[in-house]
């Protein structure tokens, strides 16, 4: 199966900044997308950002101009860069891959992270 570890979460002031990391592992053979959700409290999970294979990006409109997704091919690795942070974006934000891995053949992944926390708070 894939793992997906997850890092960078923490306190931050409003208006300040954080990098998300996450770093897929095991017998991957190809990633097609990676993205980012959150989920706040008494809410559904959302997506924040997607990126796949061949570079295009989506964002949900309240992190327009804000959050930025990028991903590292040869490390299976995707970050979201997050600016001008606000209250709003506190949640619990989790990381999501999907492709296929090696397992006597090819089998598909979908795949998610523990989870790391962002609180936005002065």
């Amino acid at each position: 199966q894939v793992q997906l570890v997850e890092s960078g979460g923490g306190l931050v002031q409003p208006g300040g900044a954080l990098r998300l990391s996450c770093a897929a592992s095991g017998s991957i053979f190809s990633i097609n997308a990676m993205g980012w959700y959150r989920q706040a409290p008494g809410k559904e999970r959302e997506l924040v950002a997607a990126i796949i294979s061949g570079g295009s990006t989506n964002y949900a409109d309240s992190v327009k101009g804000r959050f930025t997704i990028s991903r590292d091919n040869a490390k299976n690795t995707v970050y979201l860069q997050m600016n001008s942070l606000k209250p709003e974006d506190t949640a619990v934000y989790y990381c999501n891959a999907k492709g296929t891995y090696r397992s006597g053949g090819l089998k598909v992944f979908n795949s998610w992270g523990q989870g790391t926390q962002v609180t936005v708070s002065s």
